[in-house]
């Protein structure tokens, strides 16, 4: 019985694999192919490209959308418990306390490592 799950499992996984495999090389052999100095070019809205491509970004704005990313998402599993308030009871808003705890802590720490200003003092 167990040796069938393993097998499902090899079949997925193959498939896995494969499909992105052949589905690429059969776009490749489709595709047309004219190479052009133009094509390699940095593309700016159909502008002429000014300066170099490789720009160096401060390290604040990684961070800043980082934190954005991390504290949206986390929200996000606000939602479901909205949803569900009234079917969780006491135990599920005690752990949504504790979670919004976490958030909050998080959000702390980040304001204390002065990751949310934009300009360095």
């Amino acid at each position: 019985m167990y040796m069938n799950n393993y097998v499902v499992v090899a079949i997925f996984l193959m498939l896995g694999v494969l499909l992105p495999i052949v589905a690429l090389s059969f776009g490749k052999l489709l595709r047309p192919n004219k190479p052009m100095e133009a094509k390699y070019t940095t593309y700016e809205s159909g502008n002429e490209p000014v300066g170099g491509s490789h720009v160096r970004f401060n390290i604040r704005y990684y961070l800043f959308a980082l934190m954005f990313v991390i504290f949206d998402v986390e929200t996000v599993f606000l939602y479901p418990w909205a949803v569900a308030f009234k079917q969780l009871g006491l135990f599920a808003v005690v752990e949504m306390g504790i979670f919004v705890a976490l958030l909050v802590v998080g959000l702390i720490y980040a304001w204390k490592k002065k990751v949310l200003q934009w300009i360095s003092l």
